[in-house]
């Protein structure tokens, strides 16, 4: 899925809220840039958007039904 139609998806479904897929979002749209960019910052925005993503911890504990 490109960046687009997560884009749309995530608007659709009123995904704003939910954290995990705005990281998805950000790994897509880095993903489609990958080839614009040096290596040294696709590594550095990579890290970033690997931290964000550690800093939700285990968001989806008590909510795995809804969720998956």
């Amino acid at each position: 899925m490109n960046s687009d139609s997560l884009g749309k998806y995530i608007t659709s479904t009123d995904g704003a809220a939910k954290s995990w897929l705005l990281v998805q979002l950000r790994l897509s749209k880095l993903q489609e840039r990958k080839a614009e960019i040096s290596a040294e910052e696709y590594l550095q925005e990579l890290a970033d958007i690997h931290k964000d993503l550690m800093n939700l911890g285990e968001w989806w504990v008590g909510q795995e039904q809804e969720v998956f």
